[in-house]
Formats: structure tokens, C-alpha cells, sequence
């Protein structure tokens, strides 16, 4: 089997690369290296010899892809690549729709003419609900939590609602991989994911905030957060994630067409001020942290309903976030430790103010 990973040196990507390079996959990656923590997994992957092959291009060049799948004919495609922050999308709206809107017709056209029956699995988000009005929640010490104590979570019925620029860009790409099903017959899927976290996640404050609130607390940054602090949000290990890909592909003519949600799950739902409180038991350290203003496009609750992927695929989350956060945590308490690494890595340098 040839995967291309769009993506690929991203923090999902760099973990699905190393996924299925040990199942013998072939694989392909297609990453402009914009973020500098791209460039750190790909000399990651390449000090730890995994076997892929490279290139280094933008997914909103339309004749660069083009070349890359006419050179390339694949069996499967994973497209991670993304603008990913809301915060990012308000400020400049027009790169953001270019990446997350024109960069994912680029790649769908791509693929539908040049390896029309490959897979292709499309990564998109939970923000396509925007504020889910209709599920209404009530305010507690800690979180928020549904009003209807029976509701499991949100579920593929669930109104479309593209909220923000980063909402409607990814809401976009969403539509058009399932209409590709649709009208062209491609074996394509869209997944809205909840909040992915793991190893290779170096979170910044507008994006990856699992691992953005460790790296602060490990290095002493300040910690900011919008809103209150009882938003919650349902976790999935990013192992976990890239298994369930696994599934997709496996299990591709019972599901092509399909829209699935992705998350924890109510198992794996926490409010920020609970997180913080794994956080302080894991690290021995208290949490302390500012608050400011709600972020256009935040959600107060969001958990996904699995049910779908469950009876379909026979996924469930195999990481609890206790164990997950846990992971993360030595994950990059080990990172920032080593010397070299910090060094030569302008990011960290930049996170530790040198």
C-alpha cells in the first residue's frame, strides 16, 4: 500500500507516518514546513530512520500537487494539512480559507484524477458545529456539563453550523470530500475531530492546547486562559486517532461517503480547571493562570458521540486522559531536558525567551 500523508511532518502526522511505516506501508509525504515544529519532526523521523519519502510543498499550489500525484500514484490519502487555529482564521481569513478550503479541493482534484480509486480520508474538526445552541448546558464549580443528563454527546445529526473563518474553511473542505463520494464515487471520509493530543505535540497558546499548558508549566511561561476555565472538552490520545485511520482503510467500502465524529467520549471529558488539577498531580507543581475575554468560535462544551465509529469500525478510545495527559507530560518534560535538542531548535529557544 502508497499513503500520502498531506501534512506529514505535523504532530499527527509525523505519528501516523511512523504507524504506517511499520506496517510497511509506503509512504509519501507532502509538508511546506511552514512551522518551525514541523521541521523538528522531520529531523525527528529522519534521526530515527523512518521510511518515507519527501516533499516539500504547499498544498494551495495547484500545479505543484498536480505534479506530485501524477508522479505518484497512491492507494490512500491522509490529509492532515491545515491552517489549524481560530484565532489565526480571524486575523488573516483569506490564508486561512486558501489552505484549509483550496488546499483540500486541490488535493481532492488531485487525487480524483490521477488515483481516482484511492482512499482519501479527510481530518476535520468539531468547530463545523459552531455553538450547538441546541444542546444546552448548566454551569457547575468545575465544568459545565449537558443539561440533559442522558445526552452522550454530539452525534453526525447534528446541525451543521460553520462558525468563525477557521469553522467555515474546514467546514468547506468537510462538504467537498463528501460530496466527492457522492457525485465522482471516491472513496473518501471525513473525520470531526475533538481534542487530539500525544507525543510530538509542541502546542503553542492558539493551538494544541494540551500540550501548550504543560510546555508553560514545564518552563515556567505564564498561563493564560479565555473564558473561565470550565469549558470541556472530550481528549483522544493521538495513537488512538491513528489506529481509527487504520480502521477507515481497513474497512473502506462499509464506510466511504461518511461523516464521523471523534473524540474521548464522556469517559474522557474535562473541563480546563480539571486538567490543571491532573496537571499539578503529575508535574507536584500548582497551576497558576490568568484569565481574559472568551475567543470567537469557543465553544462552553463540546463531546463527541462515538456511537457511529463504535458500531461501524468497533472503535473505542483505548487511552484514558489520565493516562494520556500522563504520557505527554514525560513526553515533553524528556524534549525540553535534552540539551542538544534545545540548542538547535529555534522553537524552544523561543519559548525559553533566549
Amino acid at each position: 500500500m502508497k499513503i500520502m500523508i498531506t501534512g506529514g511532518a505535523g504532530f499527527i502526522g509525523c505519528n501516523a507516518t511512523q504507524y504506517f511505516a511499520k506496517k510497511s506501508y509506503e509512504v509519501f509525504i507532502i509538508d511546506n514546513l511552514c512551522r518551525e515544529t514541523a521541521r523538528v519532526n522531520l529531523a525527528w523521523m529522519r534521526r530515527n530512520n523512518v521510511p518515507f519519502t519527501f516533499y516539500q510543498s504547499d498544498i494551495r499550489d495547484k500545479d505543484a500537487v498536480e505534479k506530485i500525484f501524477k508522479e505518484q500514484a497512491v492507494d490512500c490519502v491522509l490529509h492532515l494539512a491545515a491552517q489549524v487555529a481560530v484565532t489565526c482564521s480571524v486575523t488573516d481569513p483569506r490564508y486561512d480559507f486558501e489552505v484549509n478550503a483550496l488546499g483540500t479541493f486541490n488535493i481532492l482534484e488531485a487525487v480524483r484524477k490521477h488515483s481516482p480509486t484511492a482512499i482519501f480520508i479527510n481530518a476535520s474538526t468539531n468547530k463545523v458545529y459552531g455553538k450547538i445552541a441546541d444542546k444546552k448546558v448548566v454551569e457547575k464549580e468545575e465544568r459545565y456539563q449537558y443539561a440533559d443528563a442522558t445526552f452522550q454527546g454530539v452525534d453526525e445529526t447534528q446541525q451543521l453550523d460553520f462558525y468563525s473563518p477557521y469553522g467555515c474553511s474546514k467546514g468547506v473542505a468537510d462538504q467537498y470530500t463528501l460530496d466527492y463520494a457522492r457525485i465522482y464515487g471516491m472513496k473518501s471520509v471525513t473525520v470531526r475531530q475533538s481534542c487530539i493530543y500525544g507525543p510530538h505535540q509542541l502546542g503553542i497558546e492558539d493551538q494544541g492546547w494540551v500540550a501548550w499548558f504543560i510546555i508553560a508549566q514545564l518552563l515556567g511561561k505564564p498561563i493564560t486562559v479565555y473564558g473561565n476555565g470550565k469549558q470541556v472538552r472530550d481528549l483522544l490520545f493521538v495513537s488512538d486517532l491513528v489506529a481509527y485511520y487504520d480502521k477507515i482503510i481497513s474497512s473502506i467500502d462499509q464506510v466511504k461517503g461518511k461523516a464521523f465524529n471523534l473524540g474521548g467520549g464522556m469517559r474522557n471529558a474535562l473541563s480546563l480547571r480539571q486538567f490543571f488539577s491532573i496537571l499539578e498531580n503529575i508535574s507536584g507543581v500548582p497551576v497558576s493562570y490568568s484569565t481574559d475575554k472568551w475567543r470567537p468560535g469557543d465553544q462552553e462544551m463540546f463531546v463527541s458521540n462515538n456511537a457511529r465509529a463504535e458500531e461501524l469500525l468497533g472503535f473505542s478510545p483505548q487511552v484514558s486522559c489520565q493516562e494520556g495527559i500522563a504520557k505527554i507530560f514525560y513526553w515533553l518534560k524528556e524534549y525540553y531536558q535534552k540539551d542538544t535538542i534545545i540548542a538547535q531548535n529555534s522553537f524552544t529557544e523561543n519559548l525559553l525567551g533566549q
